[in-house]
């Protein structure tokens, strides 16, 4: 099982603390451009893409979780980076809760937001991953991209809608139908129980994908962890949100 080299960036002023922002899936390293000047002020920031993204590489497939978590672990050795604070998103908090299991000593403080301990099995995940490869990518964009904001947001701000759509376009759909795979049976229920660092949940009270009850069931697995519900959001709270996001970010992550 071969590592990945993932594209990556760091940002923000050297020698200070490390936060890693993992994407969800489906979309690539700028979806933090929104968090970038808050956590950038005293840490620095790694952002990473997942295999098929952006410009890291897309091998074939299968893809299990444990290699797409590894590809993550990599970088941070590349750089050097022993333990970091870690913000994940979607599927990308998934990867997270993997290392933090796995790799305990690698993370100071977690942060998970839209996250949830099992796929849920309606999701059919598999079947996107079935079109995507039987029709490509283009077949499966609105039902992927559709649970990522509110109409508030499509309606009020279009060329935001827009770009992630037209990123989404961009990506590897080999890479993609194999994270959907990935994703399909996920399971980290046995993992919760094992995360011993000090873990925020966020979910969005208008997550069509993964409402608030998923991010309530993750918090409420892992002990001592804090939970919260941002208002007037969809699946990507961060870009909708980003001011209360950001808040709750620096309060946990990059005080």
């Amino acid at each position: 099982m071969a590592l990945i080299p993932l594209q990556y960036r760091l940002d923000g002023p050297r020698h200070a603390p490390v936060v890693l922002l993992v994407p969800p899936f489906g979309t690539k390293m700028s979806v933090w451009e929104p968090q970038m000047p808050e956590l950038t002020r005293n840490r620095q920031v790694l952002r990473v893409n997942h295999r098929g993204h952006g410009f890291s590489p897309a091998p074939e497939g299968p893809y299990s979780v444990e290699d797409l978590a590894l590809d993550i672990l990599g970088v941070l050795e590349e750089r050097g980076f022993s333990r970091v604070s870690a913000v994940g998103a979607g599927f990308g908090g998934s990867l997270l809760l993997w290392i933090a299991a796995n790799s305990p000593r690698t993370l100071e403080r977690l942060a998970l937001l839209a996250g949830t301990p099992r796929t849920p099995a309606m999701h059919r995940w598999d079947r996107i991953a079935a079109r995507v490869r039987g029709t490509g990518l283009d077949s499966v964009t609105a039902d992927v991209v559709l649970p990522w904001f509110t109409p508030d947001l499509t309606d009020d701000r279009p060329e935001v809608a827009a770009r992630f759509t037209e990123d989404f376009g961009g990506i590897d759909a080999g890479a993609f139908a194999s994270i959907c795979d990935a994703v399909s049976g996920l399971d980290q229920r046995n993992l919760v129980a094992e995360v011993r660092v000090p873990t925020m949940v966020v979910s969005a009270a208008h997550d069509p994908l993964l409402p608030p009850g998923h991010g309530r069931r993750l918090a409420d697995g892992i002990s001592g962890a804090r939970f919260e519900v941002v208002s007037g959001a969809a699946h990507l709270l961060g870009v909708e949100r980003a001011d209360r996001v950001n808040e709750l970010l620096v309060e946990h992550v990059g005080a």
